[in-house]
């Protein structure tokens, strides 16, 4: 992993990926910007000539000509920088947008231990800041770049005709310039890099703060998170400082060096032009046209500080792209249309850390239709064993079967179409309690949305509503209570007609009544399918087909509830404590 976040985009690979797919685009933009730079290049010519032969002729219809000439070159250079900027600005910020649907579509294709070990707010940089530097790849930074090259070299024809002796000179502070630039730019990229991260952790710790503000605040945690904040945003000014840094070195040294040439050329000049070898018109023109070919190099300067800017995005953006998508597991090669359901797991073994196993040895049967619960104190590996099931995680050793087949080699989509979670701290996106309902099926009909609710008792809290479903729950359904939202979750399990179900504290957030009531739904929603059922609350598992008692990620007992308390073993001590509380 570690060499694979420090490998660099090649500029043959951004070439080969970014800018010949766009190579039409490009090349009429390098049309227009030669046309473009070309319409310049009349005013210094055009002045020689006014200078040289038009006024000391006092031919008026001459100078006509010459200023329409003139006006005719600056409506071309006006009209090819707005085409230009059209089409290739408009190319660039569409790339944009396809980079950043294929990062997103990339990061939520990745494994759950991605998430578990990455900040969202990380991600969102990734996927929104990160590819933002590919507009200057397309956009009219690579043309400018290109036009630069190409007018300078026209310029340098054009002053080598007028004077050979003056840009030889003049060439000796540009090629000092060059290396320097060169040497600058590769200094600047790992910069810009780093950026990148600290600028993925500032936003990370910002949306947990914000994502976490009752926590903040019922501790009065605000100044904490607000010295957090600014130590975070120090160390991105410290960078961004490094860089403008560099970038003013390089600035400043081309505007030493090409300050240095310009005198020296009033120098020579002068003297050529007291000595009969240069006329005024010749001088004033190698001025100009001087101005033309030292313009695009500054520019490039900045244009160079953008394109590193954008390697540097694209490094990131490659890190991610790279990194193995679940779906990419070549094993995978069953899909199962229909199955069962009966789950068998055989000496499942699991560590999040190397070295560090949370599960060792589990083997359980979970026939198809059956009702498993998962019980024991916090940290026992409950949740992990459902993670397991749901394949969420793959065992590091031992095998989980689906219908006689190892879950490893059975396509994820396949088995996850067919798969419900109600998760203890439920997820409930922004919008309604409709949308939010039809997550899993949103083609399903009026009358199956309606059968849900009714199952999950959504009805009894949305009928007091203004809007009923159509009620706005706010961002993770803040203006709903714990119980309404577990409601919610369940209706979308129920909707979905999962074959297996995941029940992780399904009713931990309701109360006495409410729980009465999904209790019910709960019965009818496990009719028929495979339930792994984890819950602290011992009471809602007495009718579970087996129960399986987990210390330290073993299994210590197993069986049913009346089996389990004729043990008087650690089922009877958990369940005869909670009985007391």
């Amino acid at each position: 992993m570690k060499n694979q976040k420090e490998k660099k985009v090649s500029i043959r690979k951004v070439f080969a990926t970014i800018v010949w797919p766009r190579r039409k685009q490009l090349f009429i933009g390098l049309v227009l910007i030669l046309i473009s730079r070309l319409s310049g290049l009349v005013l210094p010519g055009a002045s020689k000539y006014l200078i040289d032969d038009v006024i000391p002729s006092t031919d008026l219809n001459l100078l006509k000509w010459l200023i329409l000439v003139v006006v005719a070159a600056i409506v071309i250079q006006s009209i090819t920088s707005y085409a230009l900027t059209q089409i290739l600005s408009v190319e660039a910020q569409n790339l944009i947008a396809k980079l950043r649907s294929q990062v997103q579509s990339h990061i939520i294709r990745l494994p759950i231990r991605f998430f578990d070990n990455t900040k969202t707010g990380e991600l969102v940089s990734r996927i929104m800041s990160d590819v933002e530097g590919v507009r200057n790849l397309v956009g009219t930074g690579f043309a400018q770049m290109i036009g630069g090259v190409l007018t300078a070299v026209i310029s340098l024809v054009l002053l080598i005709s007028i004077s050979p002796l003056m840009t030889l000179y003049v060439l000796v502070p540009v090629a000092v310039f060059g290396l320097v630039s060169l040497k600058a730019f590769g200094k600047i990229r790992p910069i810009f890099r780093e950026r990148g991260k600290i600028n993925a952790q500032v936003t990370g710790r910002l949306t947990e703060t914000l994502g976490g503000i009752r926590v903040i605040k019922g501790f009065n945690a605000e100044s904490q998170e607000i010295k957090t904040f600014e130590k975070g945003v120090d160390q991105l000014f410290q960078n961004v400082k490094a860089s403008l840094t560099a970038t003013s070195f390089v600035t400043s040294a081309g505007t030493l060096l090409l300050g240095l040439a310009s005198a020296g050329i009033m120098g020579i000049g002068g003297w050529m032009i007291m000595e009969g070898k240069m006329t005024f018109g010749d001088f004033l023109a190698f001025t100009l046209y001087l101005g033309f070919m030292i313009a695009p190099i500054v520019q490039m300067s900045n244009i160079g500080s953008q394109l590193t800017e954008a390697f540097a995005g694209l490094d990131r953006t490659e890190e991610i792209m790279n990194t193995p998508l679940e779906f990419e597991d070549t094993q995978r090669t069953i899909v199962l249309d229909k199955f069962r359901g009966d789950i068998q797991f055989e000496k499942v073994s699991f560590a999040y850390e190397e070295g560090k196993e949370v599960v060792h040895g589990v083997s359980f049967d979970a026939p198809s239709g059956s009702v498993t619960a998962l019980v024991g104190t916090s940290g026992s590996g409950k949740t992990t064993i459902a993670g397991l099931a749901a394949s969420f995680l793959t065992p590091d050793s031992g095998k989980i079967t689906l219908d006689g087949f190892d879950l490893n080699e059975i396509t994820l989509e396949s088995y996850r179409s067919r798969l419900g979670v109600v998760l203890q701290d439920d997820f409930l996106f922004e919008g309604t309690i409709r949308e939010n309902i039809l997550f899993p099926r949103p083609e399903a009909s009026e009358e199956q949305l309606q059968a849900a609710v009714k199952a999950a008792h959504v009805s009894e809290f949305t009928d007091r509503f203004e809007d009923g479903l159509d009620t706005l729950i706010g961002e993770r359904g803040v203006k709903l209570s714990g119980g309404q939202r577990q409601r919610i979750a369940i209706a979308r399990a129920i909707l979905a007609d999962p074959r297996i179900l995941i029940l992780d504290e399904a009713t931990s957030n309701l109360d006495t009544e409410s729980e009465t009531l999904i209790q019910a739904s709960l019965k009818e929603l496990m009719k028929g399918r495979t339930t792994f059922v984890i819950a602290h609350r011992l009471s809602t598992i007495r009718q579970a087909d087996q129960i399986l008692v987990i210390e330290q990620g073993r299994i210590v007992e197993s069986g049913k509830h009346e089996e389990l308390i004729a043990l008087e073993g650690r089922y009877y001590q958990l369940y005869t404590y909670q009985a007391r509380i």
